[in-house]
């Protein structure tokens, strides 16, 4: 019995000292069983190749900037009550959500939760002073003359309208700013970036959170006083990126990577309707059809614009389905409109009044041919900008080629409001202005109005513009940028080769 204990035992030590050769043998072939440390590597940032153009002598409050430089750095400093896409649609930003108490009253509520970037509460006072000041403000005052006054109550702003506008909450998407600055004198906002002094230089710095961890975290700010030495600028990689509004044929001198966007600036043929020829609605409508807005687009603007297909911009989802304008020229149905007015040849002699814009004056001359080929005679009348002015506001012309930015909520008072800035040459006993007023109260469809636009025609749109989003082909990411947040994505937006 003793042999076999000793026995047992003996085995058991055996059974050890295989065990612990083996592991031995394990370790020396260079096995390791151990649980590897995982190591997180750091999130590349950058903080001195992204540069965008400012102009140091104009003020970076948003409500004051005058140059177009200073006012899109705003888009990152600052949120709206709400954001607007490409296809005019809202969302909301800082505020929660909208109503209309009736036709003339807009309440929008505010989260009371949210802060500015420097930790102060975002509310109703902040809210209802800027408001007041973009109503006053050089970017802002123009789209906003419908607002006739605003009030805080509790968690919510109310918003007086002067006239009932169905579409006034596209109107805010303009920067919210706390009523104090900062203790450098800059203006807070509760955007993706703050203004900060570095080495006594103005940069960007980013406010970065959980939802914002972006690879650009500091953003120089290069001083140019000229808009035209932008241009140059973004294609020498002196700044990164910019937005140009195409008010000259930008498109030509640009070679960095480049990107259209959307713009509201509607190009249209404005018409004497109380005297001569124009004054008869089948010519308004045969000069209507004799035009090719698509060639106008193509070619007076580089392909930086969309046919307008009816009066509203054809990106406006609410009425993206509504088409008057073919995109090409109808020269045979044009024929036949002239032959109805009665007019004879010698009678259709027009002049085309244009001021001396490179894009305007090509399109002048498109127009020329187009209309000539329907059996008009034309001439072009090419002046320097306050002539033009001066003459338009004397209705002293049969047709000019004009430009006016409609704000988002697609209002068309300007032509037809008596103090709209470009209602000469329109004759207020034309039915469509005052059928415009009605659908606006809600008493007529919007199909009477659009019926009698077609019929009476009291000015021709042609194109609404597109401006451009220009960038360094050295920086990566995809560009999604558009109008009112051209850094949409600029989290993603980098420098690594």
């Amino acid at each position: 019995m003793q042999k076999k204990y000793i026995a047992f035992i003996m085995s058991l030590i055996m059974l050890f000292l295989a065990l612990t050769s083996c592991s031995a043998n394990q370790a020396s072939k260079g096995e390791d069983n151990t649980t590897p440390i995982e190591t997180t590597q750091p999130k590349q940032t950058d903080d001195t190749n992204f540069k965008l153009s400012y102009t140091q002598s104009d003020s970076l409050d948003p409500f004051k900037a005058q140059t177009q430089s200073n006012q899109v750095l705003s888009s990152l400093v600052f949120e709206g009550l709400f954001d607007i896409d490409e296809r005019y649609e809202i969302t909301t930003d800082i505020a929660t959500g909208y109503a209309y108490t009736d036709s003339k009253t807009l309440r929008v509520d505010i989260n009371p939760q949210l802060t500015f970037s420097d930790g102060s509460s975002i509310d109703t006072d902040d809210v209802e002073f800027s408001i007041k000041a973009a109503m006053k403000s050089p970017a802002y005052k123009s789209a906003l003359t419908c607002f006739s006054g605003v009030e805080s109550k509790g968690n919510s702003v109310y918003i007086y309208l002067k006239y009932a506008n169905p579409y006034a909450v596209n109107l805010l998407t303009f920067p919210i700013s706390s009523i104090n600055d900062d203790e450098d004198g800059y203006p807070i906002g509760s955007g993706r970036y703050s203004y900060k002094t570095e080495n006594g230089e103005t940069v960007l710095k980013a406010n970065v959170s959980e939802d914002f961890d972006p690879y650009i975290t500091t953003i120089k700010l290069i001083n140019i006083a000229a808009a035209d030495s932008i241009d140059n600028a973004v294609n020498i990689g002196n700044i990164s990126f910019a937005f140009r509004d195409m008010s000259t044929d930008t498109a030509k001198r640009i070679s960095c990577a480049k990107k259209a966007v959307n713009i509201n600036n509607m190009v249209y043929i404005g018409i004497n309707t109380y005297a001569g020829a124009t004054a008869d609605e089948k010519i308004r409508q045969a000069i209507s059809l004799a035009v090719d807005r698509q060639t106008i687009a193509d070619s007076a603007y580089s392909g930086y614009a969309s046919f307008a297909s009816s009066v509203f911009n054809p990106y406006f989802k609410a009425t993206e389905s509504v088409e008057l304008f073919s995109k090409n020229s109808d020269t045979a149905t044009a024929k036949q409109a002239l032959i109805q007015s009665g007019y004879t040849n010698k009678e259709l002699t027009l002049t085309i009044l244009v001021s001396k814009n490179e894009n305007k004056l090509a399109a002048a001359t498109l127009i020329k041919n187009q209309l000539e080929a329907a059996g008009f005679n034309i001439k072009i009348d090419s002046v320097a900008d306050k002539e033009f002015k001066r003459r338009v506001k004397n209705v002293e012309f049969d047709l000019y080629i004009g430009e006016v930015k409609l704000g988002d909520d697609m209002c068309l008072y300007p032509f037809f409001s008596k103090d709209g800035g470009v209602r000469y040459g329109i004759n207020k006993k034309l039915k469509t202005p005052s059928l415009y007023t009605s659908y606006l109260n809600g008493d007529e469809e919007l199909g009477k109005f659009i019926l009698s636009f077609n019929e009476e025609m009291p000015f021709i749109p042609l194109i609404y513009k597109k401006g451009m989003i220009c960038y360094s082909k050295a920086m990566n990411g995809d560009m999604q940028g558009y109008y009112n947040n051209f850094f949409t994505n600029i989290d993603s937006w980098n420098f690594i080769s």
